[in-house]
């Protein structure tokens, strides 16, 4: 009988590692997770994700794996590594592709999450038709993937595309990046909230994102002129970056992105009021079509399934 081909896709986040093995039309046959933090020394997770992997492979008839794709804060395609990620327990420079490379006998590639879910959306979701395009996710910070004529854009040094890191308030708010004023610290829950909180002169810590979003739900004149705000930098940011690339799309993912026409009607507005003449009727602001739950599990394998050396 005929060899089922499959990828891992693993999730490497501040939190949780997702797992999960993915075939070649996207779907996913096993998944699972567990907490990042369990783990102090990497070769640890690397051991016990890929016996995880293993046990997977085993349960699956005819099952074989032909390689390991990885999404990560700060994951570099070009060098295979994890490099400075500031919301990590392990710092400095991580050999991730090598380590899960050797532990799985299986080709690795890793790049930063909003990469992979940017491939994910490609070959899964609603940029399918499409092959230049810019994704971005909006989650604790802005994460993005630029594609220009069906490939990620990854620069010399394997960091290009990093919209959240784009000033724009100069010494603005203090970001995690040790700069102030990024895009990420007003367009993101974690912005958001900050933005919320200023407006009604609070400092509360039990505020989060979500009791922002029901309170813009109830007509709370604070959340709506935050996620005013919000929709307002973010459509500004956006309709800077159709001027790098020149996209047919743009597409938002993440937990923000549920707040519906609360973020994305003042976003739009923005972002068509801000476009140059010449890219007017060109680009247009959609929402992802990737499930949330599986959408850094899909764009981690998503790598290897685009990897042309396959």
């Amino acid at each position: 009988m005929q060899q089922q081909l499959l990828v891992a896709g693993i999730d490497i986040g501040g939190t949780n590692v997702v797992l999960g093995l993915v075939n070649r039309q996207g779907k996913i046959l096993w998944k699972s997770s567990f907490l990042t933090k369990q783990f102090d020394d990497f070769e640890l997770l690397v051991a016990h994700a890929s016996q995880e992997v293993s046990k997977a492979l085993a349960s699956i008839e005819h099952a074989q794996l032909i390689g390991c794709g990885i999404g990560a804060p700060n994951g570099n395609f070009y060098t295979g590594n994890i490099e400075y990620a500031p919301n990590l327990v392990w710092k400095g420079i991580v050999p991730v592709a090598e380590k899960f490379t050797k532990a799985l006998d299986a080709k690795c590639l890793i790049t930063n999450d909003a990469n992979a879910a940017a491939l994910g959306e490609m070959l899964y979701g609603a940029a399918k038709p499409y092959k230049d395009f810019i994704f971005v996710t909006l989650g604790t910070g802005l994460g993005s993937g630029l594609v220009i004529n069906g490939e990620l854009v990854y620069g010399h040094d394997g960091f290009a595309g990093e919209l959240g890191h784009v000033i724009v308030e100069k010494d603005g708010r203090s970001c995690g990046c040790g700069r102030k004023g990024c895009l990420e610290t007003y367009c993101s829950a974690t912005g958001l909230v900050l933005t919320y909180q200023e407006l009604k002169k609070t400092s509360d810590t039990l505020i989060d994102s979500k009791y922002v979003f029901q309170k813009a739900k109830e007509q709370e004149k604070e959340a709506l002129t935050a996620f005013a705000l919000t929709g307002e930098t973010l459509g500004l940011a956006l309709a800077n970056a159709v001027a790098y690339t020149s996209p047919e799309a743009i597409f938002l993912f993440g937990g923000l992105a549920h707040a519906g026409d609360f973020l994305l009607k003042p976003t739009i507005e923005s972002f068509e009021k801000n476009l140059h003449v010449i890219y007017r009727g060109k680009a247009t602001i959609h929402l992802s079509h990737l499930n949330e739950n599986d959408g850094a599990v899909l764009g981690a394998a998503s790598l290897i399934w685009n990897d042309h050396s396959l």
